[in-house]
This record gives structure tokens, C-alpha cells and sequence, in this order.
């Protein structure tokens, strides 16, 4: 296939659009089901681009839930506990365990199921039947892999009445080193990001604490190819192989700690008693289940355990989640991940970042304020790694 016309851009009025190879060879695609539109390729390509080099790094299965050109998540594929079974919807998954890519989509959907919500899905490994089964029960835009079991593929193909978007890649496809788009009608050249994060980017610790487990380091390298695929200013979250809060797009750094803390809190949170055991009625669906839990824990634009509320959600009236008992659930979680795409240039940062129970941090350094930022690190007990290399994305 050598092009692929599309309905339209990235809105309906931007016609006409299409997909092509600019030196006129076949696109490294099959299109087994739908039709995938501007924004969907723009989330394939570059949620793609985010697995691969996972299970390239990591050496497992990876997957990852995109949104607007920026991940929710990423994981790789670690068992889950009872308890993240329940918080993330899938409790009743038969042989979960046995697939670790089915594990790495569990944890990725499961992150931020608020912000997934209609997401594009990128697979490493052959998508196979449980991972297709999990799929199929979320709304979801498409999925992009570099292959899919027989009975998986006929499983996918049942959703969205036989309209889902469901892409083949080519795992072998390797992209031109120089890449070029355009804005405004200027053409814009610059050689692609092909800066490889591994183990050896994670060495020069300046922190006075300079034990760094090799669960950090996997989580550390979880959040910083998340950053290099997330739309800047960005900030990741990361624990026991996934992303647990991902900061996109803010201009200020502090704003970007912010909302990925408040995410990875959220997350943290979900796994609370008093939230896996909220008597929601059965008609319920998920989707709905996400939007109470959230204001549930958050207190957002109505109070879901008010009188004439919590009737439309629950077969009887919870018990308010409190601000005390989340301080002090969240004051018991310690050893997460935290990368930042560029530099802190203040010490606030490192002050957010503990309340969410940060103990490992990687970021490239070279602000005139490091020394304020390390001696925070320090304060608090925090390792701290100078990556050297900026991570930006646009």
C-alpha cells in the first residue's frame, strides 16, 4: 500500500489528508480492520515507537494507552497484585498471569482508566486472545501491533459492530534519519530522536545516596521512554514497571509535577479499601465506575456520596474518603520512580514529588539552581541521577 486516504485531519474541515511514504515506497502497515483516522496514526505511530523501545531496553512486553498524541501510561509486562487486579477492572481475567503482555496492558489501561477513555493501544509482542479479550471490554479508538493471533484478530474484529481500527506494523520497519513536517507552510527538518535510554544513562548519581536498586532503575527507564513520547513540558511517575502519573504539555515544570502527582496519587489511592469496596450498583458500567471513583477520591465537580447523589451510583451510602486518611495512606508509599524531561530549575519540585512517595529521580541536570535541587534530594533521602540529555517532544 503505498498511501492511505483519510476521512479528514485533525478536524473535519481540513481536507483533503492522507498517509504516505515521501519516497514513494509501501507504508510498513497492513489496516486489518476500520479505518483509522489523522489524530489515530499520529497516536499509532508514536505509541509504536514508545513499546518497542521498552521491550528493547527492558527485554519484556510492553504496551502503553495513548490520548491525543500523548501516553497515559506505559508498563511492561509485570504480574499485578490481588489487590491492582481489583483497582484496575481486572479481577475476573482467567490466565492474566500467564501473559505478560496481557500484564503490561492491564497496568497500562489501568493507570489513568479517566484519561484512557477512548484511547489508542500499543502492543510489542503479538496480540493474543487475553490480551484481545481485555481490549474489547474498554472503549478504546484502535490498537496498533506487529502481529495478532488468529482467534485474538477475530476477537478484536467483534468490536465497535466490526469497525475497530486495528493496525498491523512491520516490527523490522526502520525510519529515515532526518524527518521534516510542516508549519505554516514552512518545511522544518531536524534528525530524528534516536538517543537510546538504558541502564548506563542512569550512572552519574549526584546525590549523596547513591543506592540505586535495580527496580529503580527499570522504573526510572519506564519513565523516562514514556517522557521521550509525551508532548512538553512533561513529568513521569513510575513504579514496579509502569507509569503511574504522566504531567504532558505544561508550561510551567512545577504545574507538570503537579498533575502527574496528583495522577500517580489517584492511582495510589484506587488501591485504598474503602475505594475497592464502594457498593456500586450492578447496572453500572465501567466508564461510569471510573468517573465516580475519581470523584470519589477527588472531590470534584459533585460530591458522589451526597444525599440524592449517591443513590444514581451505589446500593447503599459510602463513607466519605477523607483527607486525613489519604495523607496518611499516601505518607506510607516510598520507593517511586520519578523522570523529568528537562531539568528542575526549582527545589518545589523535589518537595511535590515526596509527597507521592518519589525516592528515585532522573533528570538531565544543568540548571544554575542544581545545587538547591540536590540538596533537597538530600534533605529528604532521595537518589538523584543527572541524565545529561534532554527529552523534549513536540
Amino acid at each position: 500500500m503505498k498511501e492511505f486516504e483519510l476521512k479528514y485531519g485533525c478536524n473535519p474541515n481540513q481536507k483533503p489528508a492522507k498517509i504516505f511514504m515521501h519516497d514513494g515506497s509501501d507504508l510498513p502497515i497492513e489496516i486489518l480492520s476500520g479505518r483509522p483516522g489523522y489524530i489515530n496514526f499520529l497516536d499509532a505511530f508514536n505509541s509504536w515507537q514508545l513499546v518497542k523501545e521498552l521491550k528493547e531496553a527492558l527485554g519484556m512486553p510492553a504496551a502503553t494507552s495513548f490520548k491525543h498524541v500523548s501516553p497515559t501510561s506505559a508498563a511492561v509486562g509485570i504480574p499485578l497484585s490481588a489487590t491492582l487486579k481489583k483497582a484496575v477492572f481486572e479481577d475476573d481475567i482467567e490466565g492474566l498471569d500467564d501473559s505478560p503482555l496481557a500484564c503490561a496492558y492491564a497496568r497500562a489501561r489501568g493507570t489513568d482508566r479517566m484519561c484512557s477513555f477512548g484511547d489508542w493501544v500499543a502492543l510489542s509482542d503479538v496480540c493474543d486472545v487475553t490480551t484481545a479479550k481485555m481490549i474489547k471490554r474498554e472503549v478504546s479508538d484502535g490498537v496498533i501491533a506487529p502481529g495478532y493471533e488468529p482467534e485474538a484478530l477475530e476477537i478484536l474484529k467483534t468490536k465497535r459492530k466490526g469497525n475497530y481500527n486495528i493496525v498491523k506494523i512491520d516490527p523490522t520497519y526502520v525510519p529515515d534519519p532526518v524527518e521534516h513536517k510542516q508549519v505554516f507552510g514552512i518545511t522544518f527538518e531536524q534528525g530524528r530522536n534516536n538517543f537510546k535510554i538504558d541502564r548506563d544513562l542512569l550512572k552519574n548519581v549526584v546525590t549523596a545516596n547513591k543506592d540505586l536498586p535495580e527496580s529503580a532503575v527499570r522504573d526510572l527507564i519506564v519513565s523516562l521512554i514514556t517522557l521521550k513520547y509525551t508532548q512538553s513540558n512533561s513529568v513521569c511517575y513510575a513504579v514496579d514497571g509502569q507509569a503511574i502519573g504522566v504531567g504532558a504539555g505544561q508550561q510551567s515544570r512545577i504545574h507538570c509535577t503537579r498533575l502527574a502527582g496528583t495522577k500517580a496519587d489517584t492511582w495510589f489511592l484506587r488501591q485504598h479499601e474503602k475505594v475497592l469496596s464502594l457498593p456500586f450498583r450492578p447496572d453500572i458500567g465501567r466508564p461510569d465506575r471510573d468517573n465516580v471513583i475519581d470523584g470519589y477520591i477527588n472531590k470534584n465537580e459533585e460530591d458522589v456520596c451526597a444525599d440524592g447523589v449517591w443513590q444514581r451510583w451505589f446500593t447503599s451510602r459510602p463513607e466519605p474518603f477523607t483527607q486525613d486518611e489519604m495523607r496518611a495512606y499516601l505518607d506510607s508509599v516510598d520507593g517511586v520512580a520519578l523522570g523529568s524531561d528537562a531539568f528542575f530549575p526549582f527545589f518545589d519540585n523535589i518537595e511535590r514529588a515526596r509527597r507521592s512517595g518519589v525516592k528515585y529521580i532522573a533528570e538531565p541536570g544543568g540548571s544554575i539552581r542544581d545545587d538547591a535541587v540536590i540538596e533537597c534530594c538530600d534533605k529528604y533521602g532521595m537518589v538523584m541521577a543527572f541524565t545529561g540529555m534532554r527529552l523534549f517532544h513536540h
